[in-house]
């Protein structure tokens, strides 16, 4: 796989595991990493220090060890990311689908845990309205993949009633 595909992976397991995109830094640290940089060249090409530039990859090669069940760093990431793109789910009906965001679902590990924000804990509404938006980001975007309801229903572990009430845009 080409750099600019293996970030559209991380991008996308980042994005399905979290909600956000890549930030131009941790692209940046991907792609310095998967090209052998160190953290001094990666930063001097995103114009910050060497220390963020390393505490940002820490913390991102973290995260895709969370997202992928298997440990990431810096030696091994290229690798990693390539097994993961190449992954082929057989679900249901005998359909096999090798694809870059079916790749980046880890089926039953554990979503990675998220520090609570202490300066909204009363907005439990506006969290459940975000959560629930990200569903149905998540559904539409499987759907858009080829799964079925019942295999989005089975990935995302939730009830099929729910993935039927969602309407694709």
């Amino acid at each position: 796989m080409q750099v600019h595909e293996l970030l559209q992976l991380v991008d996308d397991a980042v994005y399905l595991n979290t909600g956000k995109h890549l930030n131009d830094l941790q692209r940046g640290v991907i792609e310095g990493t998967l090209k052998h940089q160190k953290y001094a060249d990666i930063a001097e090409n995103c114009g910050c220090s060497a220390g963020h530039a390393k505490d940002v990859g820490y913390e991102l090669l973290k995260m895709l060890s969370d997202i992928f069940g298997e440990p990431v760093d810096k030696s091994n990431l290229k690798s990693v990311l390539e097994r993961q793109g190449n992954v082929n789910i057989s679900l249901g009906n005998n359909s096999k689908i090798n694809s870059n965001l079916i790749g980046c679902i880890n089926i039953g590990s554990k979503q990675p845990k998220t520090k609570p924000d202490k300066s909204h804990s009363g907005n439990s509404k506006l969290k459940q309205r975000n959560k629930n938006k990200t569903q149905i980001e998540k559904i539409s975007k499987l759907r858009y993949f080829g799964l079925n309801d019942e295999q989005i229903a089975e990935v995302l572990e939730l009830p099929l009633e729910v993935i039927k009430q969602v309407v694709s845009e």
